[in-house]
């Protein structure tokens, strides 16, 4: 079985069963592109829609085709129905009235059927069975019931505050059924809604247990409580919740919106927001998902109170928004590739003139470096990149005021340019699923202000330089899943305020030098079982209130990701 399913737009695990997004945003051209064999490449709409069929009939073990969640015949286009090696069923939110064929059977789903029985409360029998001859008719509900549908599950959200609410309804800025790192959210909720970190967190992990998200660790299972760092935690919605929050946070008029949500059609902005764009807009966040965008595509916005600016899209290449450049209180920036293979972006010349700019997060992009002329290094105090190439060669970090800074999952990297360590006072460092890196920085120790170093899923690293012992500030450090790594430097023992070590599955790593004797401040060691003795002989000796957890290997796929 092929189900297209409106709400995931990534591949499912299983064995027989894809998943593309085609409702509210519908992607036609890219649901025969997610396909785990190799596909051609489609010119555009109707050539997918010509080479479908023929996909469908190689695929040996296909019989039935689902097109799951579609908002309306629109949606469809022009995919082809009606073929004799495979049989079609499509669920739909509205009726369709000339789609009735004998090898299809419409299926009508109600947006929030769990909430349906609330939404006909207090109803008589007449009222039940009313909606149910609609439904079995394949009719859509009425406008009336669909509105009253959505508003049931406002009675779950009465726990939280005027800012936690402005913040759970931050959520429609993301997708529906894709993985997001939760540090995406976070900074707007820190950054724009001037919350704490750790009430973030708490905020976030409240939400997961009232089911509005689910919460995922770096190891693909689910997250659970304490949790490292955000960095490394992930968050899904359902779709079903995804509507709910978009429901409401899209009342009211669109100039007055605190949140401004412009949902893909196809690769252009909504045509309706052309008729805004000389007005200035009052919403606080933005999000924008499309396809490929070149420079004559955007269109003006006025957007001068904009502090949150969201880009979702699935394209080979993308021109950031012009207008950018007139968001003069833009603070986060997340730039975020939801296709499968990178997208070259351009544009980011736009970055310089951002001078409020505070967090920048790329992810899936090949990108230039950053010009030797562009100021924006030196306004942002964290910068994230994920699954990006192209950041090799970077002159911009002298005197940088970031304070902290992620590289993840950037395959092209076989060493890091010396330039990264000039980060005065950044408090975080991380650089983590970078296979092919083999050597850090030699001043890294020029990081004097670190007080986490993160240096996980590193298998090439051979060795860590000897400057790390300058890091005197320094309170974690990890360096689990360094399989190529043998052995620490003797300047380790000069971190006095390290009071934790994660070096789980590093297999090759046998020895310790005598200087851990001297981390008398340790607390806290993870560590394999090959390696556990020497930790608690260093117990026993000097460091009594150290705690050895031993942990087994954990086997995961994340690292296809990259």
């Amino acid at each position: 079985m092929v189900s297209f399913n409106s709400t995931v737009s990534g591949v499912d695990c299983s064995d027989d069963i894809e998943n593309v997004l085609c409702s509210q945003s519908p992607n036609q051209k890219g649901m025969p592109e997610t396909f785990r064999e190799e596909t051609a490449e489609f010119q555009n709409v109707e050539d997918a829609c010509i080479r479908l069929p023929l996909k469908l009939i190689r695929l040996l073990k296909l019989t039935l085709v689902l097109l799951d969640d579609v908002w309306s015949k629109a949606n469809l286009g022009n995919l082809p129905l009606d073929a004799p090696e495979y049989m079609m069923v499509i669920t739909i939110r509205e009726g369709f009235t000339d789609l009735r064929k004998p090898f299809i059977r419409l299926c009508q789903l109600p947006l929030f059927i769990h909430e349906c029985p609330l939404s006909l409360n207090g109803e008589l029998h007449d009222g039940w069975e009313n909606i149910k001859n609609e439904l079995w008719k394949g009719k859509s509900i009425s406008c009336y019931r669909r509105e009253s549908i959505l508003e049931c599950p406002k009675i779950h959200i009465d726990f939280l505050d005027d800012v936690r609410r402005e913040c759970f309804l931050d959520l429609a800025s993301f997708p529906a059924d894709k993985k997001i790192c939760a540090d995406a959210l976070l900074d707007i909720w820190v950054r724009v809604r001037k919350m704490e970190k750790q009430d973030a967190l708490i905020l976030l992990w409240e939400l997961a247990s009232r089911n509005f998200l689910n919460l995922i660790g770096n190891q693909g299972s689910p997250a659970t409580l304490p949790y490292e760092s955000s960095s490394e935690l992930f968050f899904t919605q359902r779709a079903v919740v995804r509507d709910f929050v978009w429901h409401l946070g899209c009342q009211g008029s669109p100039v007055h919106r605190r949140r401004l949500l412009m949902q893909r059609k196809e690769h252009s902005l909504p045509g309706e927001r052309r008729l805004l764009s000389d007005t200035p807009l009052k919403a606080q966040i933005v999000s924008v998902h499309t396809g490929s965008m070149a420079e004559n595509d955007w269109y003006q916005m006025n957007l001068p109170e904009t502090e949150a600016l969201v880009l979702h899209f699935s394209a080979r290449e993308y021109f950031l928004p012009p207008f950018l450049k007139t968001m003069k209180k833009l603070k986060v920036l997340i730039v975020c590739n939801l296709g499968s293979q990178r997208t070259t972006i351009k544009g980011l010349d736009a970055l310089s003139s951002l001078t409020q700019l505070r967090s920048l997060r790329l992810e899936r992009l090949v990108a230039p470096a950053i010009p030797k002329e562009s100021k924006v290094i030196q306004h942002l105090e964290k910068l994230s990149l994920s699954l990006c190439e192209g950041f090799v060669k970077m002159s911009t970090f002298n005197d940088s005021s970031l304070l902290e800074f992620s590289l993840d999952h950037c395959s092209d990297l076989e060493e890091l340019p010396p330039a990264l360590c000039n980060m005065p006072s950044a408090h975080t460092w991380s650089v983590t699923n970078c296979h092919l890196l083999e050597k850090l920085p030699y001043n890294l120790g020029n990081l004097s202000s670190l007080r986490t170093l993160r240096l996980s899923a590193l298998p090439g690293l051979k060795e860590l330089p000897e400057s790390i012992g300058k890091l005197e500030q320094l309170e974690f450090l990890d360096i689990s899943l360094c399989e190529g790594l043998k052995e620490l430097p003797e300047e380790i023992g000069q971190l006095k305020k390290l009071e934790k070590i994660d070096m789980r599955e590093c297999s090759r790593l046998r020895r310790l030098p005598r200087s851990v004797c001297g981390l008398n401040s340790l607390k806290h060691v993870i560590c394999d079982e090959k390696i556990e003795n020497q930790w608690l002989r260093a117990q026993a000796l000097a460091i009594p209130d150290l705690r050895v957890e031993i942990v087994e290997a954990q086997f995961t796929l994340d690292w296809l990701e990259g």
